[in-house]
């Protein structure tokens, strides 16, 4: 179960990815193409997860359902018609 500090985890692991990212970028003419793309890349996937967890921890709506029956009572004690 996620908890409100995992976002902060997942945060610095980026962080962390980003700068080895930064580091170890292959050398030559397109290096900065290669930096530039890995940190969005990385950036762009944590945008998303953070959101779809933010989403599960705290819900903008709940969850309701109009589809079911409205309950009915029993009778009398013992009974066990359920619908009329």
């Amino acid at each position: 179960m996620a908890n409100s500090y995992t976002i902060f985890v997942g945060l610095i692991l980026v962080a962390a990815l980003c700068l080895v990212a930064y580091i170890l970028a292959p050398k030559g003419e397109n290096q900065t193409v290669w930096r530039s793309s890995i940190i969005l890349a990385l950036s762009a996937m944590y945008i998303m997860w953070a959101l779809t967890i933010l989403a599960q921890l705290h819900p903008l709506v709940a969850p309701r359902r109009n589809d079911l029956r409205p309950e009915k009572h029993m009778e009398g004690p013992g009974s066990i018609k359920m619908f009329s």
